[in-house]
């Protein structure tokens, strides 16, 4: 039965992936099992079995000008890769994902970096509130650009991968291959993005936690925060870029031709919308409830530059830009 599945893969790996032709596929590969099982029934051998039911198929020329189809100017546009190029697409997105995470990672760390360097050195006598921030600057500068190189090199590595994102045709072996690969890696994915919310969620304790030990330690609870924060945004999106990838090449999903633009812009749309308030939620109750208002307002600077870069990413990442 494999042989007969591998067969008829072959046959139509060189065709386009529209429901028409997939319709056909699947009802040939029904008759062709139901002739196989009829054969073997009438006590055929497996091989006698399987050379008459693939001697039977026809030509599939002929399948296709039935239906109507132009292959010269569909394959033009969505052309068929080879295993090589799938290989080294999927492995340059897992290695885009992880160096825009980690470049986020930077940003939030550098942010966290001046808190907790500001609420050292306040605590040191003869030492201006200036003079107090300038090192936490400093390193958030260098940790920004940092990151920044690190943008601008994921983008320029993936550069030359832009076409597969734009529509190609899979062979049909490979195409079950990650069909089985996508559903082997959703289990990971999901795990990471439980992690990441948890983390993300529980990371406002530190702020309670720290809190009790007296003013001067609330501070240090918003660096724990942070890096809390940073370690989820690494999470969901050195995990989400694998999957995302299986998803493109698959065009399952949010990630079909139609759908695909439409669901990029929803998504940066609803983000927006749960972080902003999020935001501002976060400034109120530090002000409020633990009377920081003198630092409390790093928050929406923070948001900002996350926000634009997590946009920028994501459209870097989901090929919007091309």
């Amino acid at each position: 039965m494999e042989t007969i599945k591998s067969y008829l893969d072959n046959m139509f790996s060189g065709l386009p992936k529209t429901a028409r032709v997939l319709d056909l596929k699947n009802n040939i590969l029904f008759n062709m099992e139901e002739k196989y099982h009829e054969l073997k029934r009438q006590g055929k051998s497996e091989n006698e079995a399987i050379g008459i039911v693939i001697s039977e198929f026809g030509n599939i020329e002929e399948l296709v000008t039935e239906l109507g189809i132009n292959l010269d100017s569909q394959m033009n546009d969505q052309p068929v890769v080879t295993r090589e190029e799938v290989e080294t697409y999927l492995s340059v997105k897992k290695t885009m994902g992880k160096l825009i995470g980690f470049g986020v990672f930077l940003c939030i760390l550098g942010a966290a970096m001046l808190i907790l360097l500001s609420s050292l050195l306040e605590g040191i006598n003869h030492i201006s509130e200036a003079a107090a921030d300038a090192p936490g600057i400093i390193i958030l500068l260098v940790l920004v650009t940092i990151a920044v190189g690190i943008f601008i090199y994921s983008g320029m590595s993936f550069e030359r991968y832009q076409y597969m994102e734009k529509g190609v045709q899979l062979p049909g072996n490979l195409e079950a291959e990650l069909k089985q690969r996508y559903d082997q890696y959703n289990p990971v994915f999901y795990a990471h993005l439980i992690i990441g919310v948890c983390m993300a969620i529980l990371s406002p304790i530190s702020l309670f936690v720290t809190s009790i030990f007296g003013d001067r330690m609330e501070d240090y609870g918003v660096v724990i925060l942070l890096i809390l924060v940073a370690c989820s945004v690494y999470l969901f999106i050195s995990s989400g870029t694998v999957r995302e990838s299986y998803s493109r090449l698959l065009k399952l999903g949010d990630y079909s031709e139609v759908e695909q633009k439409k669901n990029e812009d929803k998504v940066i749309g609803a983000v927006a919308a749960i972080v902003w308030p999020l935001a501002v939620v976060i400034f109120l109750i530090s002000g409020f409830v633990y009377n920081l208002w003198h630092i409390g307002w790093i928050v929406f600077p923070i948001t900002g530059i996350l926000f634009g870069m997590f946009s920028a990413a994501y459209s870097i990442i989901t090929g919007k830009n091309q």
